[in-house]
């Protein structure tokens, strides 16, 4: 691709092939809030699942996830991430703290087969997902700007402080930038709310869930999917970053259901379950990638792995096989009574996992408990079962067709 603006050609350049974004399913047409068991890991599962829908994982050479909202900042968060992807945990993977500025400088410098995640919990929430691949639309690094105009702040402890002046912001951090800057005027900006967007670009601007990492994701898909190209323009305070968008095919995959309104649950006084770290790790790899021992002897699969087949007694070594994520609920049943440190009330479901004959135990979720019957079919996702001992403990959780809203275009 030919930069334009008289750009030098060793300007950075990505070709963006995929793009996948997720919304979660509770708040409104305007404003989504992540459930009690979404993270910042499982909402960027959700979105990369979107965007490596017919990508082979071996395609995948890299993947950056940026978040604000990193679960744990001791002990990594990558190896939960590249088990639900169905990645392998020799991926190199980088998790860096950061916004709408960081995740287009994170695009326009990637190389082939890099998955950049923007994933933010909490209120509002969203995700979104770029997969780099070698063709699909260019994205032209255009120009940078760091500057410290620390309005809103968070400390190491997570302490919050606001200075509560939008117009210092807007004048003496935005202004200023934008004027050092001295590009094209863009076409649409991420990172900003809808004031600020609509007098950079003088215009009306698209509306993004989030002003955060996700943002960046959101705002390429929609003008990818309208046809739009031009200067696109990343934002977090005072810091800015520039990328010239291009004409080209990107398949694009939103995993967007319709809103609901937060069911009302609260957590029972008392303490969680502790964890057995030890046990935690022989669970993890089959528990988070959903997999199951297939007996060497005999082909029956035990689900968890099982030192001896459950169906011919062989004490031969298994090889791994992947469950289908697709099912039916067998059978079901709502707790009401509160339970000491749990959310309540649940609904756990049996679910008959495709046409493998094996069946798990799971939570549901994205739908109210009580909401679904025996026979109704779905998915799994991956979510966060609890937090033991402040260790984040995946699983997988039931969604039913009917708070699935799958969507791919080109």
């Amino acid at each position: 691709p030919t930069p334009a603006f008289g750009l030098p050609v060793s300007q950075p350049v990505a070709i963006i092939t995929a793009i996948g974004t997720y919304l979660p399913t509770w708040g409104n047409s305007t404003r989504r809030l992540s459930g009690h068991d979404e993270d910042a890991v499982t909402m960027a599962v959700a979105a990369g699942l979107a965007a490596l829908d017919n990508v082979h994982p071996t395609q995948v050479r890299c993947v950056i996830f940026v978040t604000r909202n990193f679960p744990l900042l001791e002990g990594g968060n990558s190896a939960a991430l590249l088990a639900g992807l169905g990645l392998s945990n020799s991926t190199m993977i980088r998790e860096v703290v950061g916004g709408a500025p960081v995740v287009l400088d994170s695009i326009t410098s990637a190389e082939a087969g890099t998955l950049i995640i923007g994933s933010e919990p909490g209120d509002p929430a969203a995700a979104s997902a770029i997969f780099v691949g070698t063709e699909g639309a260019a994205l032209v690094a255009l120009e940078r700007i760091t500057r410290s105009m620390p309005v809103t702040t968070r400390d190491s402890f997570g302490n919050t402080s606001d200075y509560s002046d939008p117009r210092l912001l807007r004048v003496s951090g935005l202004g200023v930038s934008l004027e050092s800057i001295g590009s094209p005027i863009p076409v649409a900006t991420a990172g900003l709310d809808a004031r600020d967007s609509a007098a950079i670009c003088g215009r009306s601007t698209i509306t993004l869930p989030t002003t955060g990492a996700a943002s960046v994701g959101f705002l390429l898909a929609a003008l990818i999917s309208d046809n739009t190209t031009g200067t696109v323009l990343a934002a977090e305070q005072a810091t800015l970053s520039l990328a010239e968008l291009q004409a080209g095919a990107v398949r694009i995959t939103r995993d967007e259901p319709s809103a609901q309104p937060l069911p009302n649950s609260k957590q029972a006084p008392g303490s969680s379950v502790s964890i057995s770290l030890s046990a935690y790790d022989r669970a993890f790899e089959f528990k988070l990638r959903l997999e199951a021992a297939a007996c060497s002897a005999c082909g029956s699969l035990s689900y968890p792995r099982r030192r001896r087949c459950i169906n011919c007694g062989s004490e031969e070594p298994t090889t791994n096989t992947a469950l289908p994520r697709d099912g039916e609920i067998y059978s079901m049943a709502t707790i009401r009574v509160p339970v000491p440190g749990l959310i309540g009330p649940y609904t756990v479901v049996i679910v008959d996992l495709g046409d493998s004959g094996v069946r798990t135990m799971v939570r549901l979720t994205a739908a109210p408990p009580g909401s679904v019957k025996i026979g109704d079919k779905g998915r799994l996702a991956l979510r966060l079962v609890a937090v033991r001992m402040g260790v984040p403990d995946y699983g997988y959780g039931f969604i039913p067709e009917s708070a699935t809203h799958l969507t791919e275009a080109l």
